[in-house]
């Protein structure tokens, strides 16, 4: 139970960073954007944000698979399962979000295809986390 919890802190240390920057980026950004200034704002932190939870959950869905498949380490992967899961489905959504709340289409600075990078790589994460979960609870 120690070592889940322990988990849990650290996708919740790995969303935080994320968040900030996210509240950080339309807070700074729109100012930036009112003087006509090019550059990384409100449009694309947004899809940035998305793309590197969503990134962080493949990452950890694909050790756990790698965990559980007796590759690495010892345990079963389980715990780096449910990271992947959570952080999938949260990249998920914060990609979801942006894009239904962002304007203008692709190659305006918006960052929709980012967003969309972000569902993909989300998706992808979800996928892995449940294979590694699956093959947890065979082996272990």
């Amino acid at each position: 139970m120690a070592r889940s919890r322990s988990l849990i802190r650290v996708a919740l240390v790995a969303i935080a960073p994320a968040a900030a920057a996210l509240l950080g980026g339309l807070g700074l950004g729109a100012p930036a954007a009112a003087q006509g200034v090019i550059g990384t704002g409100s449009g694309r932190a947004g899809a940035n944000v998305a793309a590197v939870v969503a990134l962080i959950g493949v990452v950890t869905g694909g050790l756990a698979l790698a965990r559980s498949a007796g590759r690495t380490g010892t345990g079963n992967g389980r715990d780096g399962a449910i990271v992947a899961l959570v952080l999938g489905l949260v990249g998920m959504a914060l990609a979801g979000l942006h894009l239904a709340t962002s304007t203008g289409g692709f190659g305006t600075g918006n960052g929709r295809a980012g967003a969309i990078v972000a569902l993909v790589l989300g998706l992808i994460g979800v996928v892995l986390g449940r294979l590694a979960l699956a093959r947890s609870r065979r082996t272990g």
